[in-house]
C-alpha cells in the first residue's frame, strides 16, 4: 500500500488530463463508457478460469500484472468520474455501508438465518 490518498490520486489524474487537453472528453458520460470498458477488460481476464484459478491469478507475474493494470484503470475512470461530477467517493462508499448495515442486519441468535425456503 502507498501513503497517498484519494484527492491526491484525483489531483494527479487531472493535471495528467489538463496537460494533454483531454478535459473536453472527460464528461460524465463519456467516463462511465469508459469505466465500463475498463471493468470489462478485468473480467475478460477471468472469463474462462475455473474459480480455483481464478482465486490463483495473482500467482503469474504475467497475469498479476494485467490484473494490477486494469484494476488501475478502473480505479482511475472512477475517480475521475467523480471528480467531474463532484462525489467525494470515501464518503460515497462510507454512506453505502451504512445503508447496507441497515438493510441487511445481523442474524441474531433467535432467527436462524434464512435458508432460502419455499416457505
Amino acid at each position: 500500500m502507498t501513503d497517498i490518498d484519494v484527492a491526491e490520486l484525483q489531483r494527479r489524474l487531472a493535471a495528467f488530463a489538463a496537460a494533454r487537453d483531454w478535459g473536453q472528453y472527460h464528461t460524465p458520460k463519456n467516463l462511465a463508457a469508459a469505466l465500463s470498458v475498463e471493468a470489462s477488460e478485468l473480467l475478460e481476464i477471468f472469463q474462462w478460469l475455473t474459480p480455483e484459478q481464478s482465486a490463483g491469478i495473482m500467482e503469474d507475474s504475467e497475469s498479476a500484472h494485467r490484473v494490477a493494470d486494469e484494476v488501475a484503470d478502473v480505479l482511475a475512470y472512477l475517480l475521475q468520474f467523480c471528480e467531474v461530477l463532484g462525489i467525494d467517493p470515501t464518503a460515497a462508499l462510507v454512506a453505502k455501508l451504512e445503508r447496507n448495515e441497515t438493510r441487511f442486519p445481523l442474524p441474531s441468535a433467535a432467527e436462524p438465518p434464512d435458508r432460502h425456503s419455499s416457505e
